[in-house]
C-alpha cells in the first residue's frame, strides 16, 4: 500500500478555505513556518512534506528513480486522505513544477495558484548543472553538488539567510535520494513546456524576487502571456528564496492578492 506524506493541519474554521503549501527541494514544510503564522487566521493550512524530505523520509515504495507523476501522486493521494478537494495552492521553488503537474493531473483540485520563485523553464547554467550533477556524484559528496546549486541561484550576501535554511534542512536528503530528486530533469522541460502552452484556468500570482537571475525572466514571459489571469509581483532587493528573505512583505502581497480575489 502507498504511504502518505508527513502532513500538519492547521484547521481553523469549516467554512474557510485551504491553502495547501508546497515546499521546493532540498526543504520541507518549516520552509512555511512563517507564512503559516501570518495565514491560519485566515485560511485552513496543509502544510506537506515531499517524499525522503521533512517527516516524509523514507516512504515506500522505494522507486529507483522518480518522475513528476510519482511525486504529484504523493501529493493528490494524501490530500483525498485528508479530503481536501480543492484549495489555493501555494508553491516554492520546484516546487512549482510539482504545482504545474497537478494542474494538469487534478485541475479541479486548483482554485489559484501562488508560485514564490516559480520555475517556468531552466536556463543554460541549470541545465548544465543537471545534465552534470550525477556524473560528479561518481567522484564528489553530493552535499558539494546541492550547495553548488545553492550558489548558483542564490550568490549574493543577502541570499545568506536563504542558504543557510536550504542547507540545515538538505541534511535530512539522503545522497541516493538526492540523486533521484536530480534525475528529475528528464521529465522536466516536458512539464513546464505543457503548462507555459496550457491556457490558464484559475488566477495565478508569481512573486520573484528582482535579484532572482536564474527563473525571473522566464516568469516574466509566462506571465505576459498568460495575463490577466496570471499576475506577477517583483520583489526588488530578493533573490530566488523570496519569501525567505521577506517574510513580511512576500506575506503581504499574497494576502492582499487574495483579498482582491475575495478569498479572506
Amino acid at each position: 500500500m502507498n504511504e502518505l506524506l508527513h502532513y500538519d493541519l492547521i484547521r481553523k474554521d469549516d467554512a474557510l478555505d485551504w491553502i495547501v503549501f508546497i515546499h521546493g527541494a532540498g526543504g520541507s514544510s518549516l520552509t512555511w513556518k512563517h507564512q503559516a503564522a501570518a495565514f491560519q487566521d485566515h485560511f485552513n493550512l496543509a502544510l506537506l512534506d515531499l517524499r525522503d524530505h521533512g517527516g516524509s523520509k523514507n516512504m515506500h515504495p522505494d522507486y529507483d528513480s522518480y518522475d513528476f507523476d510519482i511525486v504529484t501522486d504523493d501529493v493528490v493521494r494524501t490530500l483525498d486522505h485528508i479530503g481536501i478537494r480543492q484549495a489555493h495552492f501555494m508553491s516554492l521553488s520546484l516546487g512549482s513544477i510539482i504545482l504545474q503537474q497537478l494542474d494538469d493531473r487534478r485541475p479541479s483540485m486548483i482554485k489559484s495558484m501562488i508560485m514564490a520563485g516559480g520555475v517556468f523553464k531552466a536556463d543554460w547554467r541549470i541545465r548544465a548543472f543537471a545534465h552534470s550533477g550525477k556524473f560528479l556524484s561518481y567522484f564528489v559528496p553530493f552535499r558539494w553538488i546541492y550547495d553548488s546549486f545553492i550558489i548558483i541561484v542564490m550568490p549574493r550576501k543577502n541570499h545568506a539567510f536563504s542558504r543557510k535554511m536550504y542547507r540545515r534542512q538538505s541534511k535530512k536528503l539522503a545522497p541516493g535520494d538526492f540523486l533521484k530528486w536530480l534525475g528529475l530533469y528528464q521529465d522536466f522541460f516536458s512539464v513546464v513546456r505543457s503548462f507555459y502552452q496550457r491556457p490558464l484556468r484559475v488566477p495565478a500570482l508569481l512573486v520573484m524576487g528582482s535579484q532572482d537571475h536564474v527563473f525571473l525572466e522566464a516568469a516574466e514571459r509566462y506571465a505576459q502571456k498568460h495575463a490577466p489571469r496570471a499576475e506577477l509581483m517583483v520583489m526588488e532587493g530578493r533573490g530566488h528564496l523570496c519569501n525567505l528573505e521577506d517574510q513580511v512583505g512576500y506575506n503581504a502581497i499574497v494576502l492582499d492578492w487574495l483579498g482582491r480575489l475575495g478569498v479572506r
